[in-house]
């Protein structure tokens, strides 16, 4: 399980790496013809818009892989021990029950119905399905590290 873990993070690493590349090679495309060439991109503005809630999505599940995302943990500081342990199951089952109800399920239904209703972009004329399939893959993503998270508090004890 931790080999799988390990590799995961490494693919999300160099995923995100390659969005982020693309993102800012966009953006500098933008700024470029829209300044320079008194021409602007008319895809520019949405694949940037489309690419930054892949970044947002991917790297909010590569961080609570990592457990680096934002906390308020004072409580959690200021516990004793065992009420440390309670509080951080708690903390972990919430995430994985955020993740399932609302990235995983509403991101599948969203997902299924943009491809239904044949959603699609303005400028690129893409299948909106395809920008919103990331939600349910992070989701899915964010519990699998959540149910890590939970077998290795278990472990400590």
């Amino acid at each position: 399980m931790k080999k799988f873990q390990h590799k995961l993070n490494r693919v999300l690493e160099v995923f995100l790496v390659i969005l982020m590349s693309v993102l800012v090679i966009d953006v500098l495309w933008q700024v470029f013809s829209r300044y320079l060439l008194s021409s602007p991109s008319s895809f520019t503005d949405e694949l940037a818009g489309f690419l930054l809630i892949w970044v947002g999505l991917l790297g909010a599940a590569y961080v609570a892989g990592r457990k680096e995302h934002l906390a308020i943990d004072l409580l959690l500081q200021k516990s004793p021990p065992e009420r440390q342990r309670k509080l951080q199951y708690l903390i972990h089952s919430l995430i994985f029950l955020f993740a399932l109800f609302v990235m995983f399920v509403g991101g599948v239904t969203l997902m299924y119905t943009r491809f239904v209703l044949q959603v699609k972009s303005a400028a690129l004329q893409l299948p909106l399905g395809y920008v919103y399939i990331i939600i349910p893959i992070s989701g899915l993503i964010i519990m699998f590290y959540e149910v890590i998270h939970m077998i290795d508090l278990k472990k400590s004890k």
